[in-house]
């Protein structure tokens, strides 16, 4: 009875939905502190690692000055672990002063004067996940406005240590509260991850009233099964959670963890591909000063951030999915059963995106197929290879072609009509030019798709 009439109570409240801040029209792109940083606070033994104003400061620099921020990486995010373990004497969140002792606003002004927006935590509950303070429901307004006292442009609410009351009014009411301060804050709330992420516990429409931003599932941890397990969750349930995103509010899977120390290089290029079919934020978790030529090449790929910022934002779907039966080694040679999988994504000026996964762990695989197959209509067509750089001409709806996947990896096209009409100043010329490609490539006929 308790839940019913909160429930009621809450149909009576008045939301002023974050929808209408007109944020995040497209998916948030950034960096976060938590998958590769943790909640190191050792400041003393590990100063360059720890979470602190140093930290952030270091990543700011690195996204402003390393090409990041001009391909739309704007958001500098701080996770758990960057307050005081007690509120002050006004009853408000506080910095731990030594490690940061400028403070938070002070913070900002340094990621602002670099171009870029400083996103902040907080949990909906008694204490965050790692047991610092809470923003229990008497402490949401005054949480909010000391955001955006501080500057803040961004905040994840996360929703450890709170029961599904607290829940289902907490959120709704930070969402109010961030817009009463009257400075534009992108909401990103961790509430479907807390009761199962799917309906009819989870209302994603009423969702996209409240936040930017929605955590589905489990947090990504450094590993290829980890973000297999959330692939594969995201297309089991995509009839649920595909309709729900758009321009506005996005479904997010987690964080980019290409760069740090638990996928290959096709396993990194998998999650870039992934990512921009399911128009997931692209926040990234590692460490900037470091990264390796392979994972920058990955991260910066101007094709795959164009893909994933398509202005449409539709998000992709898995078009089919073939796995092996019996496990034999004749089986794994059979198509039906190759353990390839095919992701599709509408976007602008008549264009989509195909991402080729291969779940397979032996070797590269020959895979063929046509554009009828996977739902294309008669026309001609050409594709831009997002990783290799290569573009075939030539395709039509019913013409065979093939690709080889390496084992973990991916074959991600972007495919475009070949003939446009002089008013269309779209598709393949406007990805070019939006996202300054100077070449696309060698050209290449179907045949010869490797």
């Amino acid at each position: 009875m308790e839940y019913v009439r909160v429930l009621l109570l809450l149909a009576l409240i008045p939301v002023s939905a974050s929808l209408d801040n007109g944020l995040l029209r497209t998916p948030p792109m950034g960096w976060m502190a938590w998958e590769r940083f943790r909640c190191d606070i050792d400041c003393n033994n590990d100063p360059e690692n720890c979470i602190s104003e140093k930290l952030f400061r270091d990543m700011a620099d690195r996204l402003s000055e390393d090409g990041w921020r001009e391909l739309g990486y704007e958001y500098v995010m701080i996770d758990d672990c960057w307050m005081s373990m007690q509120r002050g004497s006004d009853g408000r969140l506080q910095p731990d002063p030594t490690r940061f002792p400028g403070g938070i606003a002070n913070l900002a002004k340094y990621i602002h004067n670099r171009g870029l927006k400083l996103g902040i935590y907080a949990d909906m509950g008694s204490a965050t996940c790692m047991g610092y303070p809470g923003t229990t429901l008497d402490k949401v307004e005054i949480d909010a406005k000391t955001f955006a006292s501080w500057g803040v442009d961004y905040l994840k609410f996360d929703g450890c240590n709170s029961n599904v009351i607290e829940q289902l009014i907490g959120y709704p009411l930070m969402s109010m509260a961030l817009n009463a301060t009257g400075r534009p804050i992108a909401y990103s709330c961790s509430w479907p991850a807390y009761v199962g992420g799917l309906p009819p516990k989870v209302n994603y429409y009423l969702l996209r009233d409240i936040c930017n931003v929605w955590r589905n599932f489990d947090d990504i941890q450094d590993s290829w099964d980890s973000m297999q397990s959330i692939i594969n969750w995201f297309s089991t349930h995509q009839d649920d959670l595909q309709p729900a995103a758009g321009p506005g509010g996005w479904n997010d899977p987690d964080m980019l963890i290409i760069g740090n120390f638990g996928l290959s290089v096709e396993q990194a290029r998998t999650q870039m591909a992934l990512w921009a079919i399911m128009a997931a934020p692209l926040i990234m978790s590692n460490d900037l000063r470091s990264l390796s030529n392979d994972a920058r090449a990955i991260l910066q790929n101007r094709a795959a951030i164009a893909i994933n910022q398509d202005p449409r934002g539709i998000q992709g779907r898995r078009l089919l999915q073939v796995t092996v039966s019996s496990g034999t080694i004749t089986d794994q040679f059979k198509p039906e059963k190759s353990r390839i999988e095919v992701y599709w994504r509408p976007l602008s000026h008549s264009a989509n995106a195909l991402v080729f996964l291969s779940r397979r762990q032996d070797m590269p695989y020959l895979y063929h197929s046509s554009l009828a197959k996977l739902n294309f209509t008669a026309g001609s067509y050409e594709a831009y290879d997002v990783f290799s750089g290569k573009t075939t001409t030539g395709l039509t709806a019913t013409t065979e072609f093939k690709v080889s996947i390496n084992p973990s990896g991916v074959v991600m096209w972007y495919v475009y009509p070949a003939k446009q009409s002089p008013k269309d100043t779209g598709r393949y010329p406007y990805m070019r030019r939006k996202n300054r490609l100077s070449s696309f490539g060698k050209i290449i006929k179907p045949s010869s798709v490797l």
